[in-house]
């Protein structure tokens, strides 16, 4: 009997880890977890690396040379970041290949304070794409209005992206107008568009996490039974969206001239809320072509109890919808909760980006070298 992760990889689901350290890489637990648990993919995110690295554990060797070289704080983080992401890129490589360049990736992320700058975050992908040097290599882009033009600028170049930070199904829509339009660039440009993949990454937990302390306040019984629905349905529409759009003439051009589909990837799909099944944003979110990037945490319950019941996003859209309206009826505005999420999300990511700054300052200053 197949395990329950052969049994998503079976559905077409590709299963990422949301995670990244030096210890996982140095131990061998990566390695491991490709091996054993289907993982054929990873995406790191400032906070992720906040945590790695703040710890400390693994970073010490390098930290110390870094020191004496008096390189800035910034250089000395990513440097650390990049020689991670490098080293998971090898480990994934034989999966690269052997899926021919679709999965075997590792994502890495321009600096967070650029989210709001478009021309700084292209030069900053360009610089992150050199410096990590692998072609399994996705460089994260988060879905900001300034962001779209330098996602389609980005692919332009040839450069493979995941696009982050998606909450709202019209943002969604722009990411992937941003993302036909980088390869119809890249096809301007003469390059070869079967080596140029990219993802979407819609988040999902947070959606329930928000409208649910919103239906709690309402706290009527028709507002209570729509707690832990709104993120699923999202996510659905989100993939009906995807089909119509990968569907269209404007596509089918430009598969014919070698693209690969922008996979929607499930992003934040740790279940926040203990009285929820902590299966139920992969298990609910199946479908043919879509990648699950889960913690580990999350990975471990599925393979452990996780419910695989086919297809379960194609034939939901309506009730997906019906989830949606109702929450617009009862005052819950989708608009306001999209974008409070994309606010917080940047700002989560640029707070750890600073932490990670502070403690790697602290680390070189203990070796006696460091510069700011």
């Amino acid at each position: 009997m197949k395990s329950i992760v052969e049994q998503l990889s079976d559905q077409g689901v590709a299963i990422w880890l949301d995670d990244l350290s030096r210890k996982r890489l140095t131990s061998g637990n990566l390695a491991e977890l490709v091996r054993d648990k289907h993982v054929v993919g990873v995406t790191t995110n400032p906070s992720i690396f906040q945590k790695a690295i703040g710890s400390g554990d693994g970073y010490e060797a390098q930290l110390a040379d870094l020191a004496v070289r008096g390189v800035t704080v910034d250089e000395a983080l990513r440097m650390m970041t990049s020689a991670d992401v490098r080293d998971a890129a090898d480990v994934l490589r034989p999966v690269y290949d052997a899926s021919n360049g679709r999965d075997g990736r590792v994502s890495i992320e321009v600096d967070p304070r650029l989210a709001h700058e478009t021309a700084p975050t292209i030069a900053e992908a360009k610089q992150l794409w050199w410096l990590v040097d692998r072609p399994n290599t996705f460089i994260k882009i988060p879905a900001t209005l300034a962001g779209l033009p330098a996602i389609s600028a980005v692919l332009a170049e040839g450069i493979s992206v995941n696009v982050t930070l998606i909450f709202s199904l019209d943002r969604y829509k722009a990411v992937m107008d941003a993302f036909l339009t980088g390869l119809e660039q890249a096809k301007a440009n003469g390059h070869d568009l079967s080596t140029i993949e990219s993802v979407a990454s819609f988040f999902v937990s947070r959606v329930d996490t928000e409208i649910d302390k919103r239906l709690t306040k309402i706290g009527t019984e028709e507002a209570l039974a729509l707690k832990g629905r709104a993120a699923v349905a999202n996510a659905r529409l989100a993939y009906e969206a995807y089909e119509e759009v990968f569907g269209s003439e404007r596509w089918n051009a430009l598969a014919a001239a070698g693209a690969k589909p922008q996979r929607p990837l499930w992003a934040s799909t740790g279940v926040k809320d203990p009285n929820y099944d902590d299966t139920m944003y992969v298990v609910d979110l199946v479908a043919p072509g879509t990648v699950n990037t889960m913690p580990e945490a999350t990975l471990d319950a599925v393979a452990d109890h996780g419910v695989v019941r086919g297809d379960t996003v194609t034939g939901e859209y309506a009730d997906a919808k019906g989830v949606l309206d109702k929450l617009e009826a009862l005052g819950v505005s989708y608009d306001d909760v999209v974008q409070l999420l994309e606010d917080e999300g940047v700002d989560k990511f640029e707070a750890s980006w600073d932490e990670l700054l502070q403690a790697v300052h602290t680390a070189l200053e203990s070796h006696g070298e460091g510069t700011v």
